[in-house]
């Protein structure tokens, strides 16, 4: 069975839960799991964890994202793109200066309160907002905080902008360019969308399923995974082989029980056994150390 994290291109068509899907075709296996949903519209990088590295499926989504966006101004849709029906339109766009539009882009850096879009997968009394929304009803949504890090304009060249944008877990990009829109008074919405970064893993080292395929059948993915391991950059520590069977079990050790261990004494530990093999990780408490996460 493969373990390990893989940095998937999501191709324009393709949901999130069709790549796994498709990876599963691929791979012969079932324990896989992605780690943060994209639009099918969107493409760009998509973390797929295999086997034990599901376990960081949670870990990875709440790492920071960064996206280009294009940001059509004068249109209003009711997916928030344009792949929605359009219900406002205005041509009011045509009486901004460049100045006037960044004015209001950059406004957005920092905290707000952002309200999600119907057409998503948040639920609300057990059902999915996008099925309320296709059924033709709109329902109150809560704002939910999400913080813009950084907005740099690439471009204008009105009514299209394009613009970089580092954020928090949570954030519609969508929703960002409808607000942005409504803070010009002009409406907007998102054009198209592409994920460069989430946490460590960029677009340039991102493969394609096609390329997945390949690799399968050549032998060679599994080199391609990245071991559960390497997304932590907490110190080491190796386990005594008299007492390695402690942490098998999901077992709590202590001080005297380390045979290798780095100085610096912090929270959290790789601990491995007396074989090098990566156990888990360890949260310490003075002399004593508990499991935090196994992936054993």
């Amino acid at each position: 069975m493969y373990s390990g994290i893989i940095n998937i291109y999501k191709e324009k068509g393709f949901t999130s839960h069709d790549v796994v899907a498709k990876l599963r075709g691929i791979t012969k296996q079932k324990k896989i799991g992605h780690t943060g949903t994209l639009d099918p519209d969107a493409e760009g990088v998509l973390p797929v964890c295999f086997g034990n590295a599901t376990k960081l499926c949670d870990i990875i989504t709440d790492k920071s994202k960064e996206y280009k966006a294009v940001l059509l101004l004068g249109q209003e849709t009711d997916t928030q793109d344009t792949s929605g029906e359009i219900i406002n339109s205005d041509d009011s766009w045509k009486n901004l200066s460049e100045a006037n539009v960044k004015d209001a882009i950059n406004s957005f850096i920092g905290t707000y309160d952002q309200i999600p879009p119907m057409y998503s997968a948040i639920k609300i009394n057990g059902k999915k907002l996008y099925e309320l929304a296709r059924a033709g009803e709109v329902v109150e949504r809560k704002p939910r905080q999400v913080t813009i890090d950084k907005i740099e304009i690439n471009e204008i060249n009105l009514p299209y902008v394009t613009m970089t944008v580092g954020c928090s877990k949570g954030t519609y990009i969508r929703t960002l360019c409808h607000d942005i829109g409504e803070k010009l008074k002009c409406h907007g919405c998102m054009d198209s969308l592409l994920r460069t970064r989430v946490g460590k893993f960029l677009v340039e080292d991102s493969i394609k399923l096609s390329e997945v395929e390949d690799l399968v059948k050549n032998g060679e993915f599994e080199d391609k995974l990245i071991p559960p391991d390497k997304m932590f950059d907490y110190e080491v520590i190796h386990i005594k082989e008299e007492a390695s069977k402690l942490i098998y079990n999901g077992n709590k050790f202590v001080l005297d029980h380390v045979s290798e261990m780095d100085a610096k004494k912090t929270r959290y530990y790789r601990v491995y056994d007396h074989n090098d093999t990566f156990v888990g990780i360890y949260e310490r408490k003075g002399y004593v150390f508990s499991p935090y996460k196994m992936f054993l």
